[in-house]
Order: structure tokens, then C-alpha cells, then sequence
């Protein structure tokens, strides 16, 4: 089978690549920069095994900026929230259904994985799928979004479950002969019922990061340590509460509630959980402040990436907190043993503390728990730690003279 796979990015150069390795694949993209770059070797993605997997396929994948005709077509572009209304942008997707469209032939099997409200498959991409002559049955279409993470991409795409949302028999059995690396139980359901079922996922996320946040605050008010009771919380066998921290970050929990909110008339906890999980970069910003005292002086942000172990920084709170903060009069340094590149340069930590007058764990770095805070305690001007996710043994580092505040902990501190 030939596949022609839209949109070379997070999930589509891993989904290409993995395909490669049972069907002779053409990755298309519309920057010609990043083909480029992938030609070369060059990828845009830093996952484990990635760069195995495209050294691998070598014979049976190559890369191009225009479309292609083929036996497959899988779309794989983003659908972000547009900055200016905060409305689903899809016009990635629209773009990328115009340009199969240009190429589409009989019998052929289009695929959406892209994550994108309910609705989208029937109501935009089929419409535009059938401009090129055919009409819907004349081709076969699915949606098959991905279930995956950063730092176990690959790993996930093979072994989880995949749901498949397809317009009939014909459909599910291409689809289930493309998607052969696929080791996971493939669930087939409608077109719609796939689509608001990814959505349904990562909205339970966040709503439950939205609970664990209003009990953090909560805690801080009643004098009470969440992270304590929550465990306690947790040994019931019915109950599992999620940690709280500094807000929600990644491209998908962040997103994909609003694509569900914004297209029914009868949301409320949805839209108020993504308030609520907004709400605590402010809180964070509060609680360093009060550390910190009146301006100047200088905040120092461990971790910038959206979640710990990894390098993605897409729209993690640690951008809004440090532009809160350097707003607010702070000087703002910026550690992270993965990121190389942000909106303030990431420095070595000796450098970054240097000085400083408080340090905010911002992401669950694994590096952070092990810190030594007397040398650290050395460097600073004043040693103060935030701890916005209850990764560091607040005891030892209260007793290499650090004020300490935990996100959640209203134990340590009546003033929280």
C-alpha cells in the first residue's frame, strides 16, 4: 500500500515513520524547511527511538511540500486554538483535505487523526473530500485519533488501544490494514462517536486537574497539607485524586475541552475546570511574590517544559508565570535540564541561581528532587523555594536554610 502521510509534526512524522515500516510512505508538509530538515535527518521531534525508526525505514519513506496520489492519505496537521478568538483553528485541516481532494482517486482511504470538535469529519473534510468528483463510499474515510504522550510517543502509538471512527465495513477493514503496527484492540465506532470520544479523554484530565487544584487552594485556606491527604484520599479503592500544580500545560488537555465546550449549549463544569486550571498560574505568581517582597529582585524558574521528563514547552504555564513575573518589577532566570531554547534563554543552574533571590519549581523535573540545596543555598542572595508540584523534601531544604512554600501545603505556612 502507498500512504501519503499530512503533516510532519509531533504525531505525524512518528505515525509516517511507523507506517514505513509495512507500506512505502511520502510524508507531506507545507514548510519546506521542515522537509528539509527531515530529508537530511535533521528531525523536528525529540522522542525516544525516533531517530532509530527513521534509520530504519530509509528504503520506504521519503519526504516532499506537494501532494501525491496514493492508495491512503492520512492527516495528521494541527488544530490549535487560534490566539485571537480562542475558537478551534482548522485550517491545517482544511487545507490538508483540499490538497488530498486535488489527488484523491476511487476506492482510495482517507484517514483524519487529527484531533478536531465534533462533527469536523462529516461536516467539513467529507464535503471537501467529495469536491474532487466522488462521493462518500466511492472512497473510504476514517478518523483514528492517536493516544499518545511525549517521552512514550512511539511506545504508545503500538501498544494502546486506538478507537476508529469509519463510514462503513470497507472503511474499518482498510483502516485495520494500514494501521498494522498497531498492537492495541482497535475499537470501531461512528465518525463523530471517534471524534468526541478523544475529546471526552482529555477532558476527564483536565477536569480532574481542575479538582485536585481547588482542593490545593482549598488546603492552603484550611491550614491542611493536600498532598498528605490526598494519599490518604487515594487509599480509598474508588478514588483516585490527581496531583495539583502550577496549571495545565501541552497541546492537548489545554485545547481539546474548549473544541467540546464550544460546540454544545449545555457545557458548565467543562469550561469552569479550564478556569480553574487557568487560575493557578495566577496563584503561583502570588505566592512567589509574597516570597519574594516588593521588587527588584530575582525570581529563578526551574523547569519550563509543560510536564516533567520531556522538552515540550507548548503552551506550558511557565510562560505566563515568568511574564506575570518580570511584569510585576522581578528579574526572571530560567533553568531546564531539556529545553534549549525559550522565551528567556535557559541558563546552567549555577548561573540561574546566582544571585537569586527565590527558586519556583515549576515542572516535575525528575533532575529537582535529587538538588543540593546547601550549595544552592551558597549561591543565592536569599534562599527561598517555591515548590509548585511537591517534588523536593521541603524539610531538608528548611534546614539548609531555605523559607519553603509547597503549592497545596497550608501546614507549613499561616500566611498562605
Amino acid at each position: 500500500m502507498t500512504v501519503a502521510v499530512y503533516g510532519l509534526g509531533h504525531i505525524g512524522l512518528p505515525t509516517a515513520l511507523l507506517l514505513a515500516q509495512d507500506h512505502d510512505v511520502v510524508g507531506v508538509d507545507v514548510d519546506p524547511e521542515r522537509v528539509a530538515n527531515v530529508r537530511a535527518g535533521d528531525l523536528p521531534i525529540d522522542e525516544p527511538g525516533v531517530d532509530d525508526l527513521y534509520a530504519d525505514v530509509q528504503g520506504s519513506f521519503r519526504v516532499t511540500t506537494e501532494p501525491e496520489p496514493a492508495d491512503a492519505h492520512v492527516i495528521v496537521t494541527p488544530t490549535p486554538l487560534e490566539e485571537a478568538t480562542d475558537v478551534p483553528d482548522l485550517r491545517a485541516v482544511r487545507s490538508a483535505a483540499e490538497s488530498v481532494a486535488d489527488v484523491l482517486r476511487a476506492d482510495d482511504l482517507v484517514v483524519l487523526e487529527s484531533t478536531v470538535p465534533p462533527g469536523t469529519g462529516e461536516g467539513l473534510v467529507i464535503p471537501i473530500l467529495e469536491s474532487s468528483g466522488l462521493d462518500a463510499g466511492e472512497f473510504s474515510y476514517a478518523h483514528c485519533p492517536e493516544r499518545a504522550i511525549p517521552g512514550r510517543t512511539l511506545v504508545e502509538m503500538v501498544e494502546n488501544h486506538r478507537v476508529v471512527g469509519v463510514l462503513d465495513d470497507n472503511s474499518l477493514d482498510r483502516t485495520l490494514a494500514l494501521y498494522s503496527f498497531v498492537e492495541g484492540e482497535v475499537h470501531a465506532t461512528g465518525v463523530a462517536s471517534a471524534e468526541f470520544v478523544k475529546l471526552m479523554e482529555n477532558t476527564h484530565r483536565d477536569v480532574n486537574i481542575a479538582l485536585a487544584n481547588e482542593f490545593a487552594r482549598m488546603a492552603e485556606e484550611l491550614g491542611v497539607d493536600v498532598h498528605k491527604a490526598r494519599d490518604l484520599a487515594n487509599e480509598h479503592p474508588r478514588v483516585d485524586v490527581l496531583r495539583p500544580g502550577p496549571g495545565v500545560g501541552g497541546h492537548c488537555i489545554t485545547v481539546d475541552p474548549q473544541f467540546l465546550a464550544q460546540r454544545v449549549g449545555s457545557d458548565r463544569l467543562i469550561s469552569l475546570a479550564r478556569d480553574v486550571n487557568e487560575s493557578m498560574v495566577g496563584h503561583a505568581v502570588r505566592s512567589a511574590t509574597t516570597l519574594l517582597g516588593e521588587p527588584p529582585a530575582t525570581l529563578t524558574v526551574l523547569g519550563v517544559a509543560y510536564k516533567g521528563g520531556v522538552a515540550d514547552t507548548r503552551r506550558t504555564p511557565a510562560l505566563p508565570l515568568l511574564r506575570r513575573a518580570q511584569n510585576a518589577g522581578y528579574d526572571v532566570r530560567v533553568h531546564d535540564p531539556h529545553v534549549e531554547s525559550f522565551a528567556v534563554d535557559p541558563e546552567p543552574l549555577a548561573d540561574a541561581a546566582a544571585g537569586s533571590d527565590c527558586l519556583a519549581v515549576v515542572t516535575d523535573h525528575d533532575a529537582y528532587e535529587s538538588l543540593d540545596p546547601d550549595a544552592l543555598a551558597e549561591r543565592m542572595a536569599t534562599p527561598r523555594l517555591l515548590d509548585t508540584r511537591n517534588v523536593v523534601d521541603a524539610e531538608r531544604w528548611r534546614d539548609a536554610g531555605f523559607t519553603v512554600r509547597t503549592l497545596g501545603d497550608g501546614t507549613s505556612d499561616p500566611s498562605m
